[in-house]
C-alpha cells in the first residue's frame, strides 16, 4: 500500500478491489471489485457490497450496509446519529458508551447523487435513485426516484418490457 492510503487491518477487502490514493479505511468490509475514489473515508462496522462505485470524498460511517451495485455520487455523507450531541447531560464529553449507532440501509442497485446526505434510520429501496444534493429523511421505496430538501418522491422508473 502507498503512504497516502490509510487501511487498518481490521479492513476485509474483497477480490479486485480498487482503491484511489487518499482514503482512510478501519474495521469495514467492502466486496469484490468495488471501486473506492479519492478522499473517501469508510468507518468500522460499515460494509460496502460487491461490484460498487463510491466516489470521491464520501463519508461513510459505522452503521452503514450498502449492498451491491450500489453507485455512490461525490461527496455523499452518511449520518449515524439522529440526535447528535457533543456532551452529555452533565456536560461531559460523550464517548462511544453514551450513544447508539443508528442503522442506514442503501439495498441493491440504488443510485445517490452527488452532494446527498442520507440520515440514519433509513433504507433507500432496490434500484431507487436519489437526486444530487437531496437529504434523505425518510425510507426510499425501491425503484423510486427522490430529490430534494426533504426528499420527496418524483416518480417510479418505468419497468422494461420482456
Amino acid at each position: 500500500m502507498s503512504e497516502f492510503v490509510s487501511i487498518a487491518p481490521t479492513v476485509k477487502l474483497g477480490k479486485d478491489v480498487k482503491l484511489s490514493k487518499f482514503i482512510n479505511l478501519y474495521g469495514c468490509e467492502i466486496g469484490d471489485e468495488t471501486k473506492i475514489g479519492a478522499f473517501v473515508e469508510i468507518q468500522k462496522n460499515a460494509r460496502v457490497g460487491r461490484r460498487c462505485k463510491i466516489s470521491s470524498h464520501t463519508f461513510i460511517c459505522e452503521g452503514v450496509d450498502i449492498e451491491d451495485n450500489v453507485f455512490v455520487g461525490h461527496s455523499v455523507t452518511f449520518i449515524n446519529d439522529f440526535y447528535p450531541r457533543a456532551t452529555t447531560s452533565n456536560g461531559e464529553l460523550k464517548s462511544e458508551a453514551d450513544w447508539k449507532v443508528e442503522k442506514t440501509l442503501v439495498k441493491k442497485g440504488a443510485s445517490i447523487g452527488s452532494g446527498a446526505t442520507i440520515l440514519s434510520r433509513v433504507t433507500i429501496g432496490e434500484n431507487a435513485i436519489v437526486g444530487a444534493g437531496s437529504v434523505v429523511t425518510k425510507d426510499v421505496p425501491a425503484n423510486a426516484i427522490v430529490a430534494g430538501n426533504p426528499a420527496k418522491f418524483l416518480r417510479f422508473i418505468p419497468q422494461e418490457k420482456k
